[in-house]
């Protein structure tokens, strides 16, 4: 299966501008764990996670005064629509990150996370949750 098959086409994209706390808002609105980070001044695409927001509050920092551009990643490895989902969950595993940014020859047309490559490859543990647990005893 390929990452297009398996990435979510819902990109949220958001300025360097943002604060967390904008960020965090439309990434909840949205149900997404990223935002892709466009920098138009620097030329760049960069991801904010919900575990840089977590990493921000946790530390104490305030999410209405820390903007996305500061806890952005830049250092970013991008997936083609046309690898295979071994291919970004390899990169997943050596890189220790949950997404990845999908690019084509025009810019972002997705996110593949863990979570839709788990979902692609245990397609019965969707159904399976969803039904209530069976009760011992």
């Amino acid at each position: 299966m390929l990452v297009r098959d398996a990435m979510s086409t819902v990109v949220l994209t958001i300025g360097p501008a943002h604060t967390l706390r904008q960020a965090a808002r439309l990434m909840a609105e949205r149900r997404v764990g990223a935002a892709v980070v466009l920098d138009t001044d620097a030329g760049g695409v960069g991801i904010l996670t919900e575990r840089d927001i977590l990493v921000s509050v946790g530390s104490g920092q305030n999410p209405d005064l820390e903007t996305a551009g500061t806890h952005t990643t830049t250092d970013v490895v991008f997936a083609a629509p046309s690898w295979t989902l071994e291919d970004a969950a390899d990169a997943m595993a050596h890189g220790g990150f949950r997404h990845l940014i999908v690019l084509d020859g025009t810019g972002p047309v997705g996110v593949v996370s863990v979570r839709d490559i788990i979902r692609c490859w245990a397609p019965g543990r969707r159904q399976q949750r969803s039904q209530p647990d069976a009760l011992v005893g």
